[in-house]
């Protein structure tokens, strides 16, 4: 059981035990609703029989007492199993959900976009928390009392009992028939949104280029006319809800009549008492009322299944696992006959062949898209290859965890990713544990020094969001600096000197060549003088390794990296 809740709501199994606690709590405090209603069906017997005497009279004054304390005790026990018991789970929910981001290959988030993944997190997380802890619960416990209390009623008169309760199946069953209904609209409406953060985002981050183009008004108009889908979405959405459950709802009052119907007939017939007539119109009282609210509960339960599938979609898909221990013998990384895909019909590299020895520089270079950038990130399991192998030390990198492999890793993007606090911290995410110094001696490396002198708090400047208050060139610097503060057994450069002058791109090289001693180290660079000191050269060109090399044995085959040395010449 404990597994089929965790698969059909998306829970942990303390989740699930915690939900069928919750259920238990709602069961329990519905029955103990209905302890008053006795205590006024033996007044009205004693009432029209022989009276009160004082006895009976300590008889319902103890009973209202118990009564009251037991919905007390059974109200405050539903509360905390269901509200902090959903609230703990939702928690662990969005935390399991960020470790799962944690292991999916980056494939995954070239096919999602940011505004999806966000609202998956926020948006469908605080939907199943608000459902689970104000109505699934109640309504399962509602269910549950009541086939319990209708045991009950046809245990003192089967006709007016089906007369009662007739109402109650069909009623959930027209709610229940709508969930394929209230799904369709519900998935529709999330999409909406999804486009429209998306284009909230966008609009965002490319102000400046909607402003230097005069195309913010054509923008607007075209996320107006999202808003407005979104409006619409949501409104049909509700009323995909309230079309099922306001009728249902409404059709709930034909067991007043038909309870009122046969017990007259029945009463008149001498079949029943006046005191079972009046007993069952008492219960029908108290049991349509909270069944009208665990229609809308089950609504709800409906509409919030496009938020659980999306939740379990994201926890389905295959994470990036493996040994959590990883210590290689050697730093050498070699790819055979790797081939890899983006996605079915999106061939990227077919067979790429080459080894990038420990203590040598190793320089990746071709035309744009030939995949050279591709072939860095699998170096470092940023994605799992299609075909071939990539073995670091000897042993395939696939068998290992990629947080564990990736403590042998220093990499420099070209997209340089920095956060809104101080450089010593920036700086100081290359290795979490480093002393100031550590910290300084990386920036002097990476030739940050100079510019971080000119701030107006040095090391202490907060720089802005992702570095706002920084030229490209020393934003990239800072990022080299991170790597040189890990100083990690192997190295990638991923065109990390592409935002320098000449001649801080020259300091940063002399850097480079302290840095990388008995280091494997991996360059992506369409410069050639980047490369002038590589070890060995591998020319990726549409999807394989073209060519590779010792500089000077390339030079003489008069292939691509001898072409590409005579344009840069010219230029």
């Amino acid at each position: 059981m404990l597994e089929k809740i965790m698969r059909r709501y998306a829970m942990s199994r303390e989740g699930a035990k915690g939900f069928l606690g919750a259920v238990c709590a709602c069961t329990v405090s519905d029955l103990v609703l209905m302890f008053p209603v006795g205590l006024l069906y033996f007044l009205t017997q004693d009432l029209l029989g022989n009276g009160v005497n004082s006895g009976r009279i300590v008889f319902y004054i103890a009973g209202i007492i118990v009564s009251l304390l037991l919905i007390y005790l059974t109200q405050y026990w539903q509360y905390n199993a269901t509200f902090f018991s959903t609230y703990k789970e939702s928690g662990v929910r969005r935390i399991t959900l960020a470790e799962t981001l944690r292991k999916l290959p980056l494939s995954f988030f070239g096919k999602k976009n940011l505004s999806d993944l966000t609202t998956t997190i926020l948006n469908d997380c605080t939907v199943i928390e608000h459902t689970f802890s104000h109505q699934a619960a109640q309504y399962y416990g509602s269910i549950i009392s009541t086939i319990i209390i209708a045991i009950s009623l046809f245990a003192f008169n089967w006709r007016m009992a089906l007369a009662s309760v007739w109402v109650l199946p069909v009623s959930l069953l027209a709610v229940r028939l709508s969930k394929r209904t209230q799904n369709r609209f519900n998935k529709s409406k999330n999409d909406t949104r999804v486009r429209l953060e998306d284009g909230v985002q966008e609009a965002i981050e490319a102000l400046r280029d909607l402003k230097s183009n005069n195309a913010e008004t054509e923008y607007i108009d075209g996320l107006d006319d999202i808003i407005n889908d979104y409006e619409k979405k949501s409104v049909a959405a509700e009323l995909g809800v309230a079309a099922f459950v306001v009728p249902a709802q409404m059709f709930l009052k034909f067991g007043i009549a038909t309870t009122a119907l046969v017990g007259s007939a029945l009463l008149l017939g001498g079949q029943i008492t006046v005191i079972t007539f009046f007993m069952f119109l008492l219960v029908v009282s108290r049991l349509y009322e909270p069944m009208a609210g665990t229609l809308i509960n089950l609504g709800a339960l409906n509409a919030a299944q496009v938020n659980i599938d999306r939740t379990n979609e994201m926890n389905d898909i295959k994470k990036q696992e493996g040994k959590q221990e990883f210590t290689p013998e050697s730093f050498d990384i070699e790819f055979k006959n790797v081939g890899f895909e983006y996605n079915d019909d999106e061939t990227v590299l077919n067979d790429v062949s080459f080894t990038a020895k420990q203590g040598e520089v190793t320089a990746l270079i071709g035309p744009s898209g030939g995949g050279k950038t591709t072939v860095s990130r699998l170096a470092a399991r940023f994605w799992d290859v299609t075909k071939g192998r990539i073995t670091f030390g000897g042993e395939d990198i696939a068998t290992v965890d990629p947080e564990a492999l990736l403590k042998h890793y220093s990499i420099v993007f070209q997209d340089v990713t920095l956060f809104n606090n101080t450089i010593t911290e920036n700086i100081r995410i290359g290795k979490k544990d480093a002393t100031d110094e550590e910290v300084l001696n990386a920036a002097r490396l990476a030739n940050c020094d100079e510019f971080i002198s000119r701030l107006p708090d040095g090391y202490n400047t907060i720089i802005g969001e992702n570095g706002a208050k920084l030229s490209g060139g020393e934003r990239q610097r800072i990022s080299i600096a991170r790597a040189f503060l890990k100083d990690a057994p192997v190295i990638l450069l991923d065109e990390a000197t592409a935002s320098l002058d000449a001649e801080n791109e020259t300091l940063i090289q002399q850097s480079l060549s302290r840095l990388i001693k008995n280091k494997t180290v991996i360059i992506i660079a369409h410069r050639m003088r980047t490369i002038a000191g590589a070890d060995k050269i591998v020319v990726i060109k549409d999807g394989k390794s073209d060519e590779q090399g010792a500089p000077k044995e390339l030079k003489n085959r008069n292939g691509f990296y001898t072409r590409m040395l005579s344009l840069q010449r010219k230029e």
